[in-house]
């Protein structure tokens, strides 16, 4: 385990080893599902609600023989006519999570931003591997800027965004975005993205484990998406983003990691080929911040800065 010397982050994870004894474990996808529901629910009873955001619960059409895919708008209660927009994909490895999860996330972006938050309520594996899960999110995209009118959007200053796997799925998202041709994205937001299926080395002597999202949890996720084995032969790199030689014409790009976390070197990798490829790409690496320390360490230093660039960065590419 990689040593965390930032006293704030320490606190923050060791907050998350009392509330969730022995973390965040895959042996049982429903069980933990089922838990985190129910933490989730009982952590937002011990967080005061944002005001002034009006949420929304639509319906895009699904992919071709698939279900209709649940999109939440969050949009500032006070608003002009027109805003742009953010299309936010929550993240959980690949299996776990939905939109209720992210609520006080989407509200806090959706006034910190000013902009209007679409977040996807996409399929999860391993009952609906890929490309089902990526296939939603490219469904409430199109759905949104083909509605664009409808909610007010600028449907030029549309972001793409998310963490961990819903980084992942950005990252894809971006990809099949620009190969497709059909809607423009002005940004992506790529927060700790789990995008490297060949990163499931287990922990052992000389490779160290990694706090909150563990090796074990990283194998099981990434086999759960693929149906396959990761590291497998023609896994197509919108699944697994890092695979994708060619960069270019990409929209601008953040990504965000910490130093201990287990996505750091695909992520400082993915970060480099962009800007070999000219996308401009803003890299952050934050000195001991483990997975989700955003999210328990909320109020510490690190955590504040991280989610302050976030917000200014992305706040100057749709504003402008």
């Amino acid at each position: 385990m990689h040593p965390i010397t930032d006293p704030e982050l320490a606190a923050g994870l060791a907050m998350f080893e009392q509330l969730i004894p022995g973390g965040i474990t895959l042996d049982d996808i429903p069980a933990t599902r089922a838990f985190l529901s129910a933490f989730n629910a009982a952590m937002a009873t011990q967080v005061p609600d944002i005001p002034g955001v009006a949420t929304g619960d639509h319906y895009a059409p699904g992919p071709d023989g698939a279900p209709d895919v649940m999109v939440r708008i969050y949009q500032p209660e006070a608003r002009p006519a027109v805003l742009p927009a953010l299309l936010w994909i929550h993240g959980g490895g690949y299996v776990l999570g939905d939109v209720a999860s992210d609520d006080l996330k989407a509200k806090g972006l959706a006034l910190g931003l000013n902009c209007v938050v679409a977040s996807v309520e996409y399929r999860l594996a391993p009952e609906h591997p890929y490309p089902a899960p990526l296939e939603d999110c490219y469904a409430a995209l199109k759905w949104l800027w083909a509605n664009a009118e409808h909610f007010g959007v600028n449907p030029q200053r549309i972001a793409i965004g998310g963490a961990s796997a819903g980084g992942g799925l950005a990252a894809g998202l971006g990809l099949l975005a620009r190969d497709r041709g059909e809607v423009p994205v002005c940004y992506q937001l790529l927060i700790y993205p789990m995008i490297d299926d060949s990163n499931v080395a287990q922990a052992g002597p000389g490779v160290p484990d990694a706090p909150l999202w563990t090796r074990a949890s990283n194998l099981i996720g990434w086999r759960s998406y693929l149906a396959q084995e990761p590291g497998s032969d023609g896994i197509p790199y919108y699944a697994a983003p890092i695979r994708a030689e060619d960069v270019r014409g990409l929209p601008p790009t953040y990504i965000g990691v910490g130093t201990p976390d287990l996505f750091r070197d695909e992520d400082i990798a993915y970060a480099q080929r962009l800007m070999k490829a000219g996308v401009k790409t803003e890299l952050h690496v934050y000195a001991d911040g483990f997975h989700g320390f955003d999210g328990f360490a909320a109020e510490s230093d690190a955590a504040q800065r991280f989610m302050g660039e976030q917000v200014r960065l992305l706040a100057r590419a749709l504003h402008r």
